[in-house]
């Protein structure tokens, strides 16, 4: 079969029916992993108003891809969900770091059209409460998102940059990932997923949505040099065997992050929906290991905790 948008090192990663049922069922007969507790705790802290309302530029960790990026005197969110589950059915281990309401979002950014990262109940507040807001999104996505009634939207091919309205010198590029999309039963790959440059006075900060382990990462380096912190996946790896093509694992987020040349990695992607087999708290341990084989300095490696915020 053919689609309409494919990978750089891989075309398309095709998710048989026979992989998920060996993940769903057949795998749990042999001890799988998936028995791990849906519920942990995991660091929260009350989020600093004061600096996120200030001139001040700082990226805030809502919870798993969802953050919030002040920047040119705007409030950016990318990939926002501030649902309590995901269709019913995966519920959150831990409440948004940050209210919808003190997020206030001049512009969305969303990375593909997967569910925990485009979610229809948060798209449909911010269409209600910031009627303005402007939507940057993968090509094939503008008419979905219409639906929803949002009216200013970008659709955006791998490496397009485009400036942010009424922003002071933002500019938003879209860079490959290696991953693919689907919100339905029959529309595979028709619209394109990646990640976000976010660039302003003089600083980057790059977010990669969902992705697998590329070599697209140290493309993404050279045309961007000097990114100040990349907010890369650590979480969602187990099985590895149906996993590894999608998602990254700690390893390969600190990979992907030397292959960046990044100053600082933001961790996320773990400790809010339980996707898959690891325990929700365990990625940010192999985080650590990874960390010290790579001889990634302590002060490089940021696990934001939910809810925290950083200037950039």
């Amino acid at each position: 079969m053919s689609y309409k948008y494919k990978n750089l090192d891989e075309p398309y990663y095709p998710i048989a029916f026979r992989d998920v049922f060996k993940w769903a069922v057949s795998d749990k007969m042999w001890g799988r992993r998936r028995a791990a507790p849906n519920r942990v705790r995991v660091p929260v802290v009350e989020p600093d108003l004061a600096l996120i309302r200030s001139d001040t530029q700082s990226i805030t960790w809502v919870g798993h891809a969802t953050f919030l990026v002040r920047m040119g005197g705007r409030s950016i969110v990318i990939d926002p969900n501030w649902s309590q589950s995901l269709s019913g059915i995966i519920h959150r281990n831990v409440a948004p770091g940050l209210s919808l309401e003190d997020a206030a979002p001049d512009a969305v950014l969303i990375t593909h059209n997967h569910r925990d990262h485009l979610d229809a109940p948060t798209i449909d507040r911010i269409v209600k409460a910031r009627p303005e807001c402007e939507y940057f999104v993968p090509a094939g996505m503008g008419a979905w998102m219409k639906r929803r009634g949002c009216a200013r939207v970008v659709e955006m091919e791998w490496w397009q940059e485009q400036t942010l309205h009424g922003a002071d010198g933002v500019t938003i590029a879209f860079v490959p990932s290696q991953h693919w999309s689907r919100r339905g039963a029959f529309d595979t790959n028709d619209s394109l997923w990646g990640g976000f440059v976010i660039r302003s006075n003089g600083k980057q900060l790059y977010h990669s949505g969902d992705t697998a382990y590329f070599s697209g990462f140290v493309e993404i380096g050279k045309r961007y040099p000097g990114i100040d912190i990349a907010m890369l996946p650590i979480g969602a790896y187990d099985p590895e065997w149906f996993m590894r093509r999608q998602h990254m694992n700690p390893d390969d987020a600190v990979r992907a992050f030397v292959d960046l040349g990044a100053r600082l990695l933001a961790a996320m992607h773990w400790g809010t929906f339980k996707l898959t087999d690891e325990p929700l708290d365990e990625p940010p341990m192999l985080l650590e290991d990874a960390r010290e084989r790579e001889k990634v300095d302590l002060a490089r490696v940021w696990r934001p905790a939910i809810g925290e915020t950083r200037a950039i």
